[in-house]
């Protein structure tokens, strides 16, 4: 606050919370201590980005008034959002009964005489608040199954059944209808019954693959039976997925 002889004056920053493409008001409130009348005009470095209401006026004795600072819609923000616009705010001590239409530019002029007191203020632009963070991927909300196979293709079992439990506890905390919930699980629980009789595919394929190996001999008609089984189930894994 700038306590001069004549005016108060609250900021002394005019901070303009800055959104593109839209326009933005701040007050100044002017505070007259004195037992005078006081006049007072406000100037700008940069008046056609602000409109200034009023931009001039008279604070009654003991009194205040208000001052609303508007900034026209912008159409891209400065650099750093650094600001080098300036307000100017003179006031003067005039007769009693003055209003506000009887002020003219000649009651601030110093070389007339005219006592004169100047605060310089100054615009200050607040960034825009920050949207919140996104969910990161592979939180504990919303994380699939899918996860639970390892790289060589091997389900955990263990795993598999501690995911699908915390699942159905959050079914069970969701506005669901009965059939719903049991659809749901149901189909959980094929999906897991899935998984399963894929490791025991796998499990027989490589007993296969190593038996080959010692016999030297070629792919056995069964071995490609257990390949194209194992493809069906992976199919169906996935469609549940």
């Amino acid at each position: 606050m700038s306590r001069g002889d004549l005016l108060s004056i609250h900021p002394l920053e005019l901070k303009f919370p800055f959104a593109l493409r839209k326009q933005i008001s701040c007050s100044l409130q002017l505070s007259n201590k004195t037992d005078n009348y006081v006049a007072f005009k406000v100037k700008t470095t940069n008046p056609k980005k602000y409109c200034v209401r009023p931009n001039a006026g008279v604070v009654l004795p003991r009194s205040t008034s208000d001052v609303i600072v508007t900034m026209q819609a912008q159409k891209e923000a400065p650099p750093d959002m650094n600001c080098r616009d300036k307000f100017l705010l003179q006031s003067v001590k005039v007769n009693d009964g003055i209003t506000a239409k009887d002020i003219t530019s000649e009651l601030f002029n110093k070389e007339a005489g005219h006592v004169v007191e100047e605060c310089k203020l100054k615009v200050v632009y607040l960034s825009p608040p920050q949207p919140p963070s996104p969910v990161h991927e592979g939180s504990e909300e919303g994380s699939s199954p899918r996860g639970l196979v390892s790289d060589n293709g091997h389900v955990n079992a263990a795993e598999f059944s501690t995911a699908a439990k915390a699942f159905n506890e959050q079914l069970e905390a969701q506005d669901l209808s009965p059939e719903t919930r049991t659809r749901i699980t149901k189909l959980t629980e094929e999906k897991k019954s899935a998984l399963q009789q894929c490791n025991k595919i796998r499990h027989e394929l490589e007993l296969l693959k190593s038996e080959g190996n010692k016999s030297g001999g070629g792919v056995s008609f069964m071995f490609v039976i257990i390949i194209g089984l194992l493809g069906i189930f992976m199919g169906y894994m996935m469609k549940k997925s």
